[in-house]
């Protein structure tokens, strides 16, 4: 089938290759016997071919990301521009590879192009890897003769996507994880630190303030039932990620919230209109016909109220619309985005008007980035300050008022 994804393994092997001379490698087969037969095909004849034995923590292996396939993509464009021929391309791009699954991916494609089947056919059987996009952009440079082209504007295209893709990432991993480090630090004070200051008042014999009780509250509640907080916890996060995959509707909800949301919002925005440019403009220089090209755009968009939008501008731009009036109608892009799509229809270069609007977009993400790495360090620091700090105060308060009163 096409669409599945192909299962094999790595076989090593020692033999004799064209010359006589001894000589060894690796190959990717779904059996021995097809390892031999493709060593055979080379010219080489086997002696022993034995399956690779796995890593010991082989279950641990680390998946392939979008990062790994943007950087496979950019090293077979520069393989190709060199005038390496394809398949010898491969053996040198999984020479370099360190993560043994990507070498494996690379292998099973090098034996698909190697059988004589086209690229794009062989991506296609790796749908988890390369998506709908990915394949017709490498179809259509293969289709038309420009390949080495087509996979340096691919490699391009994942490359700018994957940073966009970073610096979202790195605006909100950051105060996640700060935060997570001060609930985490939270938790064991009032249940390590606090209770211990607690057996000191016993022995005071007086009325303690109202804050060091609430304090001490907590304090008991959280050790307590700090096991079944942990798993409430847990079981959220799981049941969030669970109805978001789940649910259209209420991954709508959030796409349609993180729009609105203050500061966050504005990136959100930046970055989908930003992919919106990117993918549209990659596509149609690639000469993709613009409907086919909106409907790869808007499976890329990121968002579900723009793809909804772009599905739109695909039914009005099939049925005669310009692409200008549709953009326009669904009330959704920013103004610079519609001149510039005006621009490039009347002159003919709506992929290039595209691409600075990507550049410009891609821009300013960046620099709301910045701007929000620097808001959120001292907004951080307040609430590390009052977590940390008021339990302190709170505990320290009776010691303080007990000097006083001496």
């Amino acid at each position: 089938m096409a669409g599945s994804v192909a299962k094999g393994y790595t076989y090593n092997w020692n033999g004799t290759d064209k010359n006589g001379h001894p000589s060894k490698g690796e190959v990717f087969a779904n059996s021995a016997s097809m390892a031999k037969a493709q060593l055979r095909r080379k010219g080489i004849i086997p002696k022993s071919v034995r399956k690779k034995a796995a890593p010991l923590f082989s279950g641990m292996a680390k998946p392939i990301s979008a990062a790994d396939v943007a950087i496979f993509t950019r090293q077979l464009a520069t393989m190709m521009k060199a005038g390496v021929p394809l398949v010898q391309s491969f053996d040198i791009v999984a020479e370099g590879m360190d993560k043994p699954s990507m070498k494996d991916l690379v292998i099973a494609l090098k034996n698909e192009v190697a059988s004589g089947n086209g690229l794009a056919h062989a991506l296609k059987k790796h749908p988890k890897h390369f998506d709908d996009l990915f394949c017709s952009l490498v179809g259509a440079g293969e289709s038309s003769g420009t390949l080495e082209i087509m996979l340096d504007r691919v490699a391009t295209y994942k490359e700018k996507t994957e940073q966009l893709k970073a610096k979202i990432k790195k605006a909100m991993t950051y105060p996640i994880a700060v935060i997570a480090v001060a609930l985490v630090v939270t938790a064991i004070l009032l249940i390590k630190v606090v209770p211990q200051f607690a057996e000191t008042f016993r022995s005071f014999g007086s009325d303690l303030p109202a804050f060091t009780l609430f304090v001490l509250g907590i304090s008991n509640f959280v050790q307590e039932w700090w096991v079944i907080i942990f798993i409430g916890l847990v079981a959220t996060i799981f049941l969030f990620k669970e109805v978001k995959s789940r649910s259209v509707p209420f991954s709508e909800f959030l796409d349609q919230l993180a729009l609105k949301a203050p500061v966050v919002g504005d990136i959100v925005f930046n970055s989908v209109i930003a992919r919106f440019s990117r993918t549209l403009a990659t596509t149609f220089s690639a000469g993709v016909p613009l409907v086919e090209a909106l409907d790869s755009t808007a499976g890329a968009a990121g968002n579900s109220v723009y793809s909804k939008a772009i599905g739109q501008i695909r039914e009005d731009v099939t049925s005669g619309t310009t692409l200008y009036s549709s953009v326009k109608s669904t009330g959704l892009f920013p103004t610079m985005l519609l001149q510039m799509i005006s621009i490039g229809e009347e002159s003919g270069a709506l992929d290039d008007m595209l691409d600075k609007v990507a550049q410009h977009y891609e821009e300013a993400v960046d620099n709301a980035v910045d701007s929000l790495s620097s808001l959120m360090e001292p907004l951080i620091m307040s609430i590390l300050g009052v977590l940390v700090g008021g339990l302190m105060i709170a505990m320290y308060l009776p010691i303080f008022m007990l000097g006083s009163v001496v």
